[in-house]
């Protein structure tokens, strides 16, 4: 099957978006040819949902491309993870960054993070609520094993584009007040948001790296 429509479609995602901006294609449910060719047309990081998917594509791809965990981390899944990931999106807890601090005490090396906030409260959705982010960064900042490299969110669950601004608005401006605090062992280079149909606002809201991954498989988007 002629799947060269994904070289156009990333050709002109790229077309459309900043050159500071990160593009992340996400490989869910994709097959190798598929992947493949996202890195023919220049893609450079995959998103990967689960952690068994990573450790598959780590083995097929681990020097040609960065692999970031965008799906949530288990706590059993830690070891696995630490060895597959360039970058894990979707810390969430104290009790994560803890359980990875301990698996990394005695090695050389840390883990570049990014914090998941749950920016308009979904109860079906991971993440820490807004208001708690402040005390989180807080502690994050007493850890050595953990690089936080800034903020992640899915953004809300609806088609109204209206408040899916007004949402990523929000998430900017926490990111904006938590790099002012210029807090120890976290660097704010990356705030992850906007995905297929949401990543042209998200880039206007402040946004430098973007989860798509329908608008490059799927044939009919151009």
């Amino acid at each position: 099957m002629d799947q060269s429509y994904i070289l156009k479609n990333i050709e002109n995602i790229f077309k459309e978006i900043p050159d500071y901006v990160y593009l992340i294609a996400v490989i869910k449910d994709r097959s190798i040819n598929e992947i493949e060719l996202c890195l023919k047309g220049g893609v450079k990081i995959l998103g990967i949902n689960y952690v068994q998917q990573g450790e598959k594509i780590y083995t097929l791809l681990k020097d040609k491309v960065d692999l970031h965990l965008i799906g949530h981390l288990q706590k059993n899944k830690i070891n696995k993870a630490l060895k597959i990931f360039n970058m894990i999106q979707t810390i969430d807890s104290i009790e994560i960054i803890e359980a990875i601090e301990n698996r990394l005490k005695n090695e050389d090396n840390k883990i570049p993070v990014l914090v998941e906030v749950n920016i308009a409260k979904e109860k079906n959705k991971f993440g820490v609520l807004p208001e708690n982010l402040f005390s989180l960064f807080s502690d994050l900042s007493k850890f050595d094993k953990i690089l936080v490299m800034g903020l992640m969110t899915m953004g809300p669950n609806t088609d109204d584009k209206s408040v899916i601004r007004k949402y990523f608005k929000e998430t900017y401006n926490l990111y904006d007040q938590l790099r002012k605090m210029k807090l120890r062992n976290i660097e704010f280079k990356f705030l992850s948001m906007g995905m297929s149909d949401s990543y042209k606002i998200a880039i206007e809201e402040g946004s430098n790296m973007i989860r798509i991954g329908r608008k490059i498989f799927l044939e009919q988007n151009y």
